[in-house]
């Protein structure tokens, strides 16, 4: 699995590949930015709790959960 971020900090693309093909997974945030560890080489590796927390817009550094939307749509 590959996860981007966009340059605001508000946007995530996931692009998986499960063996059959390609899936391309977006995620924006209404209010707030996706906390992304520094890289050291340009790539970061992180874990499977780590990206839970990266998907949910919690900060993994001190896990505490972010504004939700009370209403979708």
């Amino acid at each position: 699995m590959f996860v981007f971020r966009g340059r605001r900090g508000d946007l995530l693309k996931c692009l998986w590949c499960d063996g059959l093909g390609m899936s391309l997974y977006v995620k924006r945030l209404e209010r707030g930015r996706f906390i992304w560890p520094s890289p050291a080489s340009g790539a970061v590796s992180i874990s499977a709790a780590q990206l839970a927390y990266l998907l949910d817009a919690i900060d993994w550094r001190n896990p505490q959960q972010t504004w939700r939307p009370q209403a979708a749509g």
